[in-house]
């Protein structure tokens, strides 16, 4: 087993495709933006539409810091849409909004350049 060394220097083990294709990342459209006051850190509520397959579903993201809510209406986005609903607080998270750390460490959205049909599987 090969462990490599990932971005933050912690140490991960490999995998192979098998177990990445067991991941359902797909793209979708952020419909609506709303503060999460009840959050430990500051957050977004964000309602995402993946399609006429998946429908529209929840997240809660740490991503105040290079996003305001208007900036992030009609965004598209990649998501883990594929794990089980985690309860934040009072919200009930329905995927995994997928970004990566800037050099401040606040988050990035994982997107796609040009438009893409919502609900596309990440290939």
């Amino acid at each position: 087993m090969q462990r490599i060394l990932s971005e933050n220097n912690a140490i991960s083990t490999s995998t192979d495709y098998d177990n990445f294709v067991k991941l359902d990342i797909r793209l979708g459209t952020i419909i609506d933006a709303k503060v999460f006051p009840e959050a430990r850190n500051p957050a977004y509520k964000l309602m995402i539409d993946f399609g006429p397959v998946i429908g529209v579903k929840k997240s809660s993201a740490q991503i105040t810091e290079n996003y305001s809510i208007d900036s992030l209406k009609g965004k598209q986005i990649l998501a883990v849409v594929n794990f089980p609903p985690r309860q934040i607080g009072p919200f009930m998270s329905d995927v995994l909004v997928l970004g990566v750390p800037d050099a401040k460490g606040h988050i990035l959205l994982a997107n796609v350049d040009g438009k893409a049909l919502p609900g596309s599987r990440l290939a």
